[in-house]
């Protein structure tokens, strides 16, 4: 029965190779392609897979329609879904940054505009760093390749993640600072955590032994 199973919801893309993985190695079957799917059953009927958007993880599992989840910590940032936090799996890292064009110097010092322009898909962190250094500024939401905008005057700088920084030099853009760091979390539904105690607590235990193996 379904209330008797783990309900894991799985993040697509960037992390659903290495979360794939992991979970594999603790035991728990996930296909390596999940073409349309939305749901799998594991063979052995002790687990479903819920394979969502990463930014839908914190949704499904504070109103339980999942248990638990993996989901990049960058995503629990920009939500105000009550999920509690229990393991930091190691994987997917990356940065928060704020960055700019290399001819603006910023990175050296150069002072901002008076009222700066900020292009994002992480509105909420980027407006809560500007605001704790009393910088004003507009922010502009964007949901595709914000690196395009300082390049065409639609904004003087940009928040976004980095993992290895190739693409800010493929255009010319450098870090002026970094915000904070990412990785993938294991979430969990307090509720269920207390009803599923033991199976979610042995589920963490082999996930956190994957990312010292």
């Amino acid at each position: 029965m379904r209330g008797e199973r783990l309900v894991i919801a799985v993040p697509k893309g960037s992390l659903y190779r290495e979360t794939a993985q992991r979970l594999r190695e603790a035991g728990i079957e996930i296909p390596s392609d999940t073409g349309r799917r939305l749901t799998v059953l594991t063979t052995d009927g002790k687990a479903e897979l819920l394979l969502l958007r990463p930014t839908d993880v914190p949704a499904y599992v504070e109103f339980g329609a999942a248990d638990c989840g993996i989901v990049g910590k960058d995503v629990l940032w920009e939500t105000d879904r009550s999920v509690s936090e229990l393991a930091d799996l190691g994987f997917g890292r990356c940065r928060l940054v704020v960055a700019a064009r290399r001819s603006d110097r910023y990175h050296e010092g150069a002072r901002y505009p008076t009222f700066l322009r900020v292009a994002t898909k992480f509105t909420r962190s980027a407006a809560a760093y500007f605001s704790d250094r009393d910088l004003p500024c507009e922010i502009i939401a964007l949901h595709g390749s914000v690196e395009l905008s300082p390049l065409v005057g639609l904004a003087d700088v940009i928040v976004d993640l980095v993992a290895t920084g190739n693409t800010l030099r493929e255009h010319d853009m450098v870090v002026v600072d970094e915000i904070a760091r990412s990785s993938a979390r294991f979430v969990v539904n307090p509720v269920r955590f207390r009803a599923k105690y033991e199976a979610l607590v042995e589920l963490v235990g082999r996930l956190e032994e994957g990312r010292h193996a």
